[in-house]
């Protein structure tokens, strides 16, 4: 079954927690203030976007028909099963630029460290080691989880029904007991 990220926006405080855990999980050093004393250009897979007084959290949806890897004239962007994320071999990208065009989502960019496009991986090696990609273990609020999406979307569906019952209650005036 496949794992994902799933975005609670109403959950989300814009602290980019996750904007800087995934910079430092995609570092060299593996650790931030190492990091900055090697002066590491790392990005972030993730970013904090504002949209109408919100913070949004956008990463990379590694799409069914993922556009990406459809325009990838070297074959640098793919993925080897329908369950597993849309990677990118830095060794065959060119730096073309086709994918950061064919984003739906605009979150693929050009490596701040060097030649070739940077994507979210899903911390397919965190994942390896039995442990969530760094963004939704560092997010303080629960608003980036990693799961399996039919599990997620079951939460997230009952959520959307606690706060329904929950407005019904303020206008009946009852309680709930």
């Amino acid at each position: 079954m496949k794992k994902m990220i799933v975005v609670r926006v109403d959950r989300c405080l814009g602290c980019k927690s996750c904007e800087m855990a995934c910079a430092v999980e995609h570092s060299n050093a593996k650790e931030l203030a190492a990091a900055v004393l090697a002066c590491e250009r790392v990005g972030s897979a993730v970013s904090i976007t504002a949209c109408q007084g919100r913070a949004v959290p956008i990463h990379c949806n590694h799409c069914d028909d993922a556009p990406c890897v459809i325009v990838c004239p070297t074959g640098a962007i793919s993925r080897r099963s329908p369950d597993d994320p849309v990677l990118v071999d830095k060794d065959r990208c060119i730096g073309c630029r086709m994918c950061v065009q064919a984003c739906p989502f605009g979150v693929i960019v050009m490596n701040p460290s060097g030649r070739g496009a940077a994507k979210c991986d899903l911390c397919v090696a965190r994942q390896r080691q039995g442990r969530d990609p760094a963004c939704a273990e560092a997010c303080p609020t629960g608003a980036l989880v990693f799961g399996r999406e039919d599990a997620a979307l079951r939460n997230k569906r009952h959520e959307a029904a606690e706060r329904i019952l929950a407005g019904s209650r303020k206008q009946t005036g009852t309680s709930g007991q």
